[in-house]
This record gives structure tokens, sequence and C-alpha cells, in this order.
């Protein structure tokens, strides 16, 4: 890990925030969580960058940080420190922007947790190594584009099933929009990348 100084900072910070406003105060989930009324109503655009570092409970900081753990360093290898930690924000902002596009005039509305850059990072690791084996729940072989696929499908379907003004639960907006993010951005910072995931597929046909 100290080869990938940006994931080692990020899996330090969000632990950090996280297990704080988990023990020790958890009104800090409440003010530092995604809410897109309280952002549309007063100005607080600061969200769109904090709730990637608090999360519900202990479960979700885990998954999320373990992921982290091991695409991670795998990615920061390859694009390199800076343009890494622009892919990790920037697909942390385009899940979030696509959640406000979404539940701006939903009062009840509120999502928290880095799953939306986390999905950023895996759909790039999946350009680079669509046959990938990954382990789904740690148990599950699975190649990376085909988890990609189901993750899409998936959300997309939660997505039209949520109701209006439910609260809680998993935030597939934010997966969703993380994911897209993630793609685009990783070809706009590596264009070869594109190449290098339609030569993968034409060797598997």
């Amino acid at each position: 890990m100290l080869d990938s100084p940006i994931t080692l900072g990020l899996l330090i910070i969000n632990v950090a925030i996280s297990l704080y406003a988990l023990v020790s105060d958890p009104s800090l989930i409440r003010d530092l969580s995604f809410r897109p009324r309280r952002i549309e109503d007063h100005g607080e655009y600061y969200r769109f960058f904090t709730a990637g570092f608090v999360h519900g409970g202990m479960a979700h900081l885990a998954f999320n940080m373990i992921t982290l753990y091991f695409f991670g360093p795998l990615l920061e290898g390859v694009l390199g420190a800076g343009a890494f930690l622009i892919l990790y924000f920037g697909s942390d902002l385009c899940a979030n922007a696509l959640t406000f596009a979404m539940h701006r005039n939903d009062p009840n509305y509120g999502s928290i947790g880095a799953s939306g850059a986390i999905s950023g990072v895996l759909f790039a690791f999946c350009l680079f190594a669509p046959f990938a084996k990954l382990y789904v729940f740690f148990a599950i072989p699975m190649p990376a584009i085909l988890f990609a696929i189901l993750y899409v499908v998936v959300s997309v379907y939660a997505i039209g099933q949520r109701e209006q003004g439910a609260v809680g639960g998993i935030a597939h907006e934010a997966h969703l929009g993380g994911a897209i993010g993630g793609v685009l951005i990783t070809i706009a910072l590596v264009p070869t990348a594109v190449n290098e995931f339609i030569r993968a597929i034409q060797q598997a046909l």
C-alpha cells in the first residue's frame, strides 16, 4: 500500500471519519449526509463532497473499504496518483449529481457512503481487465464485465422500484451515477482504455 499513497490516504480518511461519526458523534452523519433538499434550499453544496466520508454502519464501511483496498492500488498504478484522485472524486461527484437530479424535490431523501466513488473505481477497472475474476460476496466467481452488466441492470431496476419519499435503503442512483462517471472519466484520462477493452473482448470471442 505504501506505493499507492492516494488509496492509502483515502482508506485512512474514510475509516477515521466514519468510525468517529459512528462511535463518538452520530450527529455528524446527519450533518455530512447528501440531502438534495438541504442543498437546494440552503445552498449546502459541501454535501456533494462530505457525504462520501460517512457510512451507515460497520458493514457498509467495511464493504466499501475492502473494495477500495483491492482495486484502488491496481488503478492507481495504471493511472498515476493524480489521475486516480480525479477518478475517485469525479465518480463520487457524478454519483451525487445523478442522485440530486432524481431526488431534488424529495425532502426525506438522504444518502451516505463512498459507494459512488467505489463504483467508479470498479467500473474503471473493468475497462482495463474486463475478464478478471471477481468474487462476489467473497464467494461467487464472476468475470468483471459480467458483474458490471448485472450491477447496472439491478441498479436501474431498483431505481424504478423505489417509492417516492422512501427513506434509507441502498442508494442505487449513486451506484449507477458513479459507474457511468468512472467509465467516462477513465476514457477521458486514458483514451487508449477503449482500445484495450475492445481488444480484450475480441480475444475472448
